[in-house]
């Protein structure tokens, strides 16, 4: 059973700095496509980033680009999302999510909430 767990939410002043991680277990890591979405109160999920076991990621969301890095370990089955010059634009709760390429079946985390405030 594949499961995916975030971790390194909270709460961070506009500027600062936070990395999410998220931890995949069940299945074979680099069978899976990793995302990062996010959720703000009253707005759609969006895709934020995504890493593939081959090395390619990339980051959506053009307001994003240039503050948030989506990196993958291999070796530990993890993936992070480090999150730079964070605005209050930014404060959601942000999923990790597992696409599976042989299966195509989707894995969702439990969320891991980020508020940007003074």
């Amino acid at each position: 059973q594949v499961q995916v767990v975030e971790s390194g939410g909270g709460l961070v002043q506009p500027g600062g700095s936070l990395r999410l991680s998220c931890e995949f277990s069940g299945d074979t890591f680099s069978l899976y496509v990793m995302n990062w979405y996010r959720q703000a109160s009253g707005k759609e999920r969006e895709l934020v980033a995504g890493s593939t076991d081959g090395g390619a990621s990339a980051v959506y969301v053009d307001s994003l680009k240039g503050r948030f890095t989506i990196s993958r370990d291999h070796a530990n089955h993890m993936v992070y999302l480090q999150m730079n010059g964070l605005t209050p634009e930014d404060t959601a709760v942000y999923y990790c999510n597992a696409y599976g390429l042989r299966d195509r079946n989707t894995y969702w985390g439990q969320g891991t909430q980020v508020i940007v405030s003074t």
